[in-house]
């Protein structure tokens, strides 16, 4: 599937639309963020996406049409309570999340010890064999009416109060499951005992173990889900708070967050850089490991660009501010991890679907059994207490967490190895590639080209380096500046350009102008039909993977020019390590054929297209797709930007051009094609899990729900199976932290 027909459930941002994240309180189970997600969608010209893990909600809408104030009014009409949500109230997010875990503790251990006596009864109920949960009253029954009253009404009232929201939002959640089953237990009981119908059994004890019980998984959830977010949280803290900052000749410590482009800054030995930035005086080597991934310090002079959150080595270093705030590199990192986890995966439609209509259907299941007990087995209270065991053990918890938690913890996993990914969807994909489309400059080599060899034919190699830089002049294209960067180092040659005029690029071939009232081309050698050329001197260069390009007036050959980009040290392994992987990697490249096999064979790809335009790369692409093969696409180019629209997933690698990143799903921070495979595994890992998950929360409501109807679970193990279902898919979810890069 090409993402052209891509659902637009990525929520990327078009041009007439903002975003908008709104932190959400309230949602209990999968129910709620399904609920909640329709009530914002029905809204005119709003597009939402809500994950219960992390409980947030991000929303596009279209000014005019709809604003935060109307979005957040909307979420507390359907029950919930909503604030908005960034990067600088994250802090203020995690106090107030803690005093609330807090405040539960304190509840939870209040209802352990008005629940502990009551569940120590039901040791006869073990040692007798009745696993009907009837059993001898060791204690009174006002007794147990007074100590499960304060459980039911004042520690349960949460369940209450979400349950009475949903169903006036027209939904109904695990709220309504608890409210009602534990309702029912205790009404029985109360009745009973009120009445003093001492032959029948009362059941305060599982009301109120089942509410204890729920209130732990959902504390113990909480600390789990909390540990999903660790991944920007550390990020969050890596960049420091202060910056010292050059004023009117004086060096003052200021708040980072006031520093503005232009600023100079000094960075001292063994601090981290408050914003981006470039050097302008000092030489050091700086750990960026925060943003590859890798751990060898990166030397940086003059010039070099430098990032915030990075950490500075031995050296003093004296920047230029050039990204300050929510303009530095780690802020994109930080908003993008956000967006890749609040995102959802195509593998969760399943689970919201059943989610919409989970609560109805265990209602009336629930009816069924207490109908069928009461009607076969003439016993009220048997039918009462299986019709409680099915509305306790069944719960959407664990449909809701068993994709947001693995995707959470996935691409967390993926910033910290320098793999940033857009959403959930492309991190799903990425696990189905078959083709790998390879750019070859600045993604197979290094991006860095270098004039190998002149060979002057009709002038002197000076004249001709002069010649060819002066039409070059102003190029941004890799093979002018490596002829730019020839003529700068060579001594002979004048550093003042002669005046170019009527200059022309042609896409593929070359360009073209008048430098000295001279008409010259410069190009492939294909370009120069009707020119005589020493074929075989360039048929030998190119032989040895370099690209040659003809310098020429008129119809007469001046030079040839040598050009090599040598290939990154990383390439042949990490394209061996994708064959291993089992993908078809494919070389593309505007180099001609004898250059393009070097360099393929060079790094180990069997599959190469040479001499394509930048603008039929796509078409390129769209060709490798036939026969339904999920095909990929790295570059690094502006011109690798139509490709990468094309393709399937795309990748982009780190250091290439705002375009190329723009148009991938993924960017490699490092300048490595082995983040291609890293990439892959981690979505192979982390679909791995939602998998696992799941399963385990489609197995766990298909047996349970039985059990109970069947009569064979007792309220009190339901409730603790119930609860305890949640933290195991998060908790399965955090074994994605093992992963690392590299297969380490």
């Amino acid at each position: 599937m090409s993402k052209s027909s891509a659902p637009s459930a990525s929520l990327e941002p078009s041009p007439a639309q903002l975003t908008v994240e709104l932190g959400i309180e309230g949602m209990t189970c999968a129910a709620c963020s399904t609920r909640l997600e329709k009530v914002l969608n029905r809204l005119p010209g709003v597009e939402a996406a809500v994950n219960l893990a992390a409980e947030r909600a991000r929303i596009r809408y279209v000014p005019g049409v709809a604003e935060p104030a109307s979005l957040m009014a909307a979420v507390e009409k359907a029950g919930f309570k909503a604030r908005l949500a960034d990067n600088a109230s994250r802090e203020e997010e995690k106090a107030r999340k803690l005093a609330v875990y807090q405040a539960e503790l304190r509840r939870f251990w209040i209802s352990a010890a008005l629940t502990f006596p009551l569940v120590a009864q039901m040791a006869t109920m073990f040692s007798g064999a009745d696993w009907s949960g009837h059993h001898p009253d060791l204690l009174p029954r006002w007794l147990q009416l007074a100590l499960a009253t304060p459980v039911q009404f004042w520690i349960g009232w949460r369940f209450y109060d979400g349950g009475w929201k949903a169903l006036r939002g027209g939904g109904a959640n695990m709220d309504v499951l608890v409210a009602l089953g534990t309702s029912m237990a205790f009404v029985f009981s109360l009745i009973v005992t009120l009445f003093g119908l001492d032959h029948l059994h009362v059941y305060f004890e599982a009301s109120a173990a089942v509410i204890t019980l729920v209130l732990l998984g959902k504390l113990l959830e909480a600390r789990a889900k909390a540990k999903t977010t660790a991944a920007i949280e550390a990020l969050v803290r890596l960049q420091p708070k202060t910056a010292r900052v050059e004023r009117d000749g004086q060096v003052i410590e200021l708040d980072a967050s006031l520093l503005i482009p232009g600023d100079i800054f000094i960075v001292r030995p063994g601090d981290s850089l408050p914003v981006d930035g470039e050097v302008v005086d000092g030489a050091s080597s700086v750990n960026e490991a925060m943003l590859t991934g890798e751990s060898m310090p990166v030397a940086k002079r003059a010039g070099d660009r430098v990032f915030a959150a990075t950490a500075n080595g031995e050296g003093m270093l004296r920047c230029r501010a050039t990204g300050v705030g929510e303009h530095t590199l780690l802020a994109g990192i930080i908003r993008m991890v956000a967006e890749a986890q609040g995102s959802k995966a195509p593998v969760q439609r399943l689970a919201d679907r059943i989610s919409a209509i989970f609560v109805p259907v265990v209602c009336v299941i629930a009816l069924l059994t207490f109908a069928g007990w009461w009607f076969f087995g003439g016993v009220f209270s048997a039918a009462l207490v299986n019709a409680v065991a099915v509305l306790v053990i069944a719960c959407p918890c664990a449909l809701g967490l068993a994709t947001p938690t693995a995707i959470m913890v996935g691409t967390g996993q993926g910033a910290r190895a320098g793999i940033l990914v857009k959403n959930a969807e492309a991190l799903e994909r990425a696990e189905k590639i078959g083709v790998l489309a390879v750019d070859k400059t600045g993604t197979l080599t290094r991006g860095e080209p270098v004039v190998t060899d002149l060979l002057p034919l009709a002038v002197d190699a000076d004249e001709a380096l002069r010649l060819a830089a002066a039409l070059e002049q102003g190029s941004e294209h890799p093979l002018a500046r490596a002829i730019l960067q020839r003529a700068q180092s060579a001594q002979s040659v004048p550093a003042s350009r002669p005046k170019l005029s009527n200059f022309r690029a042609i896409p593929g071939q070359g360009v073209e102008g008048t430098v000295d009232g001279r008409v010259l081309r410069l190009g492939a050698p294909d370009w120069f039909a009707g020119v005589a050329l020493p074929l075989e001197r360039i048929v030998a260069l190119q032989a040895t993977g370099k690209t040659v390009v003809v310098l020429a007036e008129n119809c007469q050959a001046l030079a040839l020019l040598a050009i090599a980009d040598p290939l990154r040290e990383t390439s042949r392994a990490a394209v061996a390590r994708l064959k291993a992987m089992g993908l078809r990697v494919v070389m593309l490249t505007g180099d001609n054929a004898a250059t393009a096999a070097a360099i393929a064979a060079e790094a180990g790809i069997d599959d190469f297209r040479a001499g394509i335009l930048p603008g039929d790369k796509a078409a390129a692409v769209d060709t490798l797709k036939t026969g339904g093969t999920v095909v990929a696409m790295v570059g690094d180019g502006i011109n690798d930007a139509p490709a990468l629209a094309a393709a399937d997933i795309s990748f982009a690698i780190g250091a290439g051009s705002d375009a190329a990143i723009e148009a991938a799903d993924m960017t490699l921070v490092r300048s490595d094609l082995n983040g291609i495979a890293d990439a892959i595994a981690l979505s192979r890992a982390t679909l791995g899990k939602i998998r696992q998950n799941l399963f385990f929360a489609f197995i766990y409501n298909v047996l349970g729900i039985p059990l109970a109807a069947l009569g064979m679970l007792n309220p009190v193990i339901a409730g603790a199976a119930m609860a305890m279902s949640s933290v195991s898919v998060v908790s399965n979810s955090l074994l994605l932290r093992r992963w690392r890069a590299g297969g380490k």
